[in-house]
């Protein structure tokens, strides 16, 4: 075992609705004080030593680096006389916009390297105005997700208007004439009590050359802090939805840009202060198509006038599935196209638009995931990914019924040979989800070809309705040419089987979440396909929660856990980050019941000395401003202090990243520690290519 940086247990304790609650490691919450500082240093100089001699490091980062050198390129959007598409070519960091003009040249828009050489600013949210004149974009940088809104001349490439800060999250609508936009902006640091700048969005109409010092506040004024809205507009109609924290809803309303006042649009209900999400497209017809998960907790279509669009007026288009959930709907000019996803595998069915009888199908290439349907007359635009497949462009023409590539990934890559399948698994309480797992060939490639027990990267996410569906992933390719097993446990949380599936998950249901990923492992380990010593589990932010309980609950199921940006304290996590927006999610520590559900949660208030703990890995980003990197820290130490063995507790810090996206280089260095971690915690590095190392502790 490693000697650990000194980390001093302080005499911390809350009592909250009668509970004493142990709080040893609070000091670690101020990343600035410079007892933090220090710990912080020694733990990245302890993680780095470690990880500079892990065998095959380079191995992993020279395969990741190969399979992301695909590239990738998403679907066109038309506006005006211009199509628009996203595309990452071999080499590059991040994706780039493209414009084909109306002669059929094409050139790039806008390159976030471009704009900043480090790699380290990305491109959130652009949105193209209808003529096709105006681009509006936001970025931010070092990870924070701060976006700042700026708008181009899409003629000239020059900036006309920004920068406008504090637009995190927002989304673009766009008035029908093209000369002003609606977008989401949190008031101003000073106008809010402190503690709360993250929160108090509105909606402004933004005039294009004015100053935004100018705009127009038309919506969001006197709701409730945490409120998120999504604005969207669309045939002349403009949309608005709202969601106040994580709750299991929205409410949602809509106006006519063409009638009323843009500084004051005339809004009309859709639905309000109802547990369901809904979602509207505006037809051609002026008929509005609304996905919802209503009186249906796998979605259905209904359709309702925009004039008087209240749920009085709905009228079911296309039913429930018993067997899939509603994704998506694209509305072209002849017919319905509805997205389904069934176990998170997507189906595209056609419906006749006024009976919503279904006329037939969408051909796919294969068993795989379809997102950013964009319609324009008959042709349905879409991205695609499957196991084997980067994300690339088709396109599906009504009028022929065929489905063709509009644009493949732009690079070669040599694919591993695998085996996939999809496995059941029933959880303690008698419930049964899915399993998707890859293992590599039997014959031929680099693949290990032996059945029997291999070194297994088992992953999950089980929050927030959201699915990991089948899609191209290196870090899971990489692990599988090395011989290992990867494996997707589709538990109760997510969306793969609707809003019931994700409720179940919830709150209290937490816990349900943690037995699904145990009986995961456990099935695992009953077929045969590895063991405990050979078992490594692997998830990021509320997967991270999942796999770290999962851990200090069940230490004996598992060789080593992996969790990055996680949260782990759940009886404090409300009060950095975004976590007060996820009560409806976790529950509250204000609660006396929510407060003992959310202790018995809690991996850092479970740690016990003396126990033998899996291997651990926390990595985390200094420019997270969703789950603020504490609660990696005080879990690190917590477990340092506790954990008995060899097996070491280990803590990653990237300078300059956030939560979510971040440039190529950045994402293969990191997965290639975590694989080569994993490797050597589950002996995989054995099969591996012989590379000469001295002995790590830890195994």
């Amino acid at each position: 075992m490693p000697t650990y940086p000194v980390a001093p247990r302080a005499d911390v304790v809350d009592v909250l609705h009668g509970h004493h609650i142990a709080d040893p490691y609070r000091w670690l919450e101020d990343a600035t004080s410079g007892a933090s500082r220090e710990w912080i240093a020694a733990q990245e100089t302890l993680f780095r030593s470690y990880a500079d001699s892990l065998p095959n490091v380079d191995a992993f980062r020279a395969r990741l680096s190969a399979l992301e050198a695909a590239g990738m390129v998403g679907p066109p959007s038309t506006h005006g006389d211009r199509q628009f598409f996203m595309r990452r070519d071999p080499g590059q960091e991040h994706m780039v916009l493209h414009v084909v003009e109306a002669d059929g040249s094409r050139r790039v828009l806008l390159d976030p390297v471009a704009i900043d050489p480090s790699g380290r600013t990305v491109v959130d949210v652009w949105q193209v105005s209808p003529d096709g004149a105006w681009l509006t974009y936001l970025i931010s940088v070092n990870g924070t997700e701060e976006s700042v809104l700026h708008v181009m001349d899409i003629a000239t490439g020059a900036t006309v208007d920004g920068p406008i800060d504090r637009c995190r999250n927002s989304t673009i609508a766009w008035v029908p004439d093209s000369s002003a936009f609606y977008y989401i902006r949190r008031l101003p640091p000073e106008a809010v009590p402190a503690g709360e700048a993250q929160y108090h969005r509105r909606i402004y109409l933004h005039v294009v050359g004015k100053s935004a010092d100018d705009d127009v506040l038309v919506f969001g004024d006197g709701r409730d802090k945490s409120t998120h809205y999504r604005v969207h507009s669309e045939r002349g109609w403009l949309t608005v939805s709202a969601t106040r924290g994580g709750q299991p809803g929205n409410d949602l309303w809509v106006a006519d840009l063409t009638t009323s006042p843009w500084d004051a649009p005339a809004f009309r209900v859709v639905q309000e202060g109802v547990p369901a999400r809904t979602s509207l497209r505006v037809g051609a017809d002026g008929v509005a198509y609304l996905l919802t998960a209503r009186e249906a907790p796998r979605g259905r279509v209904v359709v309702t006038g925009l004039r008087d669009p209240g749920y009085g007026n709905w009228r079911e288009l296309v039913p429930e599935d018993p067997h899939a959930v509603l994704a998506d709907v694209a509305v072209l000019d002849g017919a319905l196209v509805v997205s389904w996803r069934g176990d998170a595998a997507s189906e595209l069915t056609l419906h006749d638009r006024g009976t919503g009888a279904r006329i037939g199908t969408v051909d796919l290439p294969g068993v795989g995931t379809v997102g950013g349907m964009n319609a324009h007359g008959d042709i349905l635009s879409f991205a695609y990914t499957d196991l084997t497949t980067p994300l690339c462009a088709l396109r599906f023409d009504r009028a022929t019924g065929r489905t063709d590539v509009f644009a493949e990934p732009p690079g070669a890559v040599e694919l591993p040979r695998f085996r996939s399948a999809s496995m059941p698994a029933r959880s303690a309480d008698g419930t049964e989800f899915r399993m998707i797992v890859l293992t590599g060939g039997d014959t031929g490639g680099d693949g290990e070809g032996t059945d029997g027990p291999r070194p297994c990267i088992l992953h999950g996410y089980g929050g927030f309705g959201i699915s990991i569906p089948p899609s191209y992933n290196p870090l899971a390719l990489a692990w599988v040419a090395a011989g290992g097993t990867f494996v997707i446990a589709q538990v109760r949380g997510g969306g793969e089987r609707g809003a019931r599936w994700h409720r179940a998950g919830t709150r209290a249901g937490k816990q349900r979440v943690v037995e699904d990923f145990h009986a995961a492992a456990q099935t695992l380990i009953d077929s045969g396909l590895t063991s405990p010593e050979q078992l490594a589990i692997f998830g990021g932010s509320n997967g991270g929660l999942m796999v770290a309980a999962a851990a200090v609950q069940r230490p004996e199921l598992f060789s080593a856990v992996v969790s990055v940006s996680p949260l782990l304290d759940m009886v404090r996590y409300e009060r950095t980050g975004l976590g007060a927006a996820w009560r409806s999610e976790y529950g509250s520590a204000d609660e006396p019941d929510e407060l003992a559900w959310l202790l018995a949660l809690s991996p850092y208030h479970r740690v016990r000395p003396g126990v033998a703990y899996p291997a651990a890995l926390f990595s985390v980003a200094d420019g997270d401003v969703r789950v603020d990197p504490y609660h990696a820290r005080k879990m690190c130490a917590a477990l340092q202090w506790a954990t008995v063995g060899e097996r070491p507790v280990l803590l990653r810090t990237d300078v300059d990243a956030g939560h979510a996206r971040r440039a190529v280089s950045s994402s293969v260095t990191m997965n290639a520690e975590i694989l080569a971690f994993c490797s050597y915690q589950t002996g995989l590095e054995r099969k591996l290519m012989s590379v000469a190392t001295r002995d790590l502790p830890g195994r």
